[in-house]
């Protein structure tokens, strides 16, 4: 069962709704009970690093959520800030990160190429996945996703980068670490790109 966490951040009823269209069974998970049958989590956000990872902890899931990913291995998707608070931490904040991905999350003002373009980036844009990754099987050419966002992960091991995309830089905009994978994009508003992505992770 897929296990969307519900902490008070995300598009977690458009999740829910795109993994019922695609035939997959999903659920909500607001409590560390909730996610006792969790064969694959989604871990979505929007807002601000730090809210994030104060709204996780106050939710009593954070802890389990370590011991699925980190112990049992169970596959994660970490969506926009979601993605983002999987690292060591963040130039929009001051909190520690989750660290399941080494990296730091940096802004596009912290470099002068992106710096001019105006903030947030918003919109489609396209993606060049690095090849043979299985959750982007069926995206490896001419591939758009929906942006939002003013930050972008910066992964301190380049194998880790799943896929780029180029606004001013080009920046990681997934990341995938044996079963942790994240991206800076919306699949829930990407239409049939980001239901090809959702399908891709389901079966893992």
């Amino acid at each position: 069962m897929i296990h969307v966490v519900d902490y008070g951040l995300g598009n977690v009823q458009a999740l829910l709704t795109m993994f019922k269209r695609l035939g997959f069974d999903a659920t909500r998970a607001k409590t560390a009970s909730d996610l006792n049958e969790a064969s694959k989590i989604i871990l979505p956000g929007v807002g601000a690093f730090d809210h994030a990872i104060e709204l996780l902890g106050r939710s009593g899931m954070r802890s389990v959520l370590e011991t699925l990913v980190l112990k049992n291995k169970v596959p994660v998707l970490g969506i926009c800030v979601g993605m983002q608070i999987m690292g060591t931490s963040s130039e929009e904040g001051r909190l520690a990160g989750l660290g399941w991905v080494p990296g730091k999350v940096r802004s596009f003002r912290s470099n002068e190429r992106s710096a001019i373009l105006p903030l947030p980036h918003m919109g489609w844009n396209d993606v060049q996945p690095k090849s043979g990754l299985p959750i982007f099987a069926g995206l490896e050419s001419d591939a758009r996703f929906y942006f939002l966002h003013s930050y972008f992960f910066e992964c301190d091991e380049p194998s880790h980068v799943a896929a780029v995309a180029s606004y001013g830089i080009d920046f990681s905009c997934a990341v995938s670490a044996c079963n942790v994978h994240g991206v800076q994009f919306h699949p829930e508003k990407s239409h049939h790109f980001g239901a090809q992505l959702l399908k891709n992770f389901a079966v893992l």
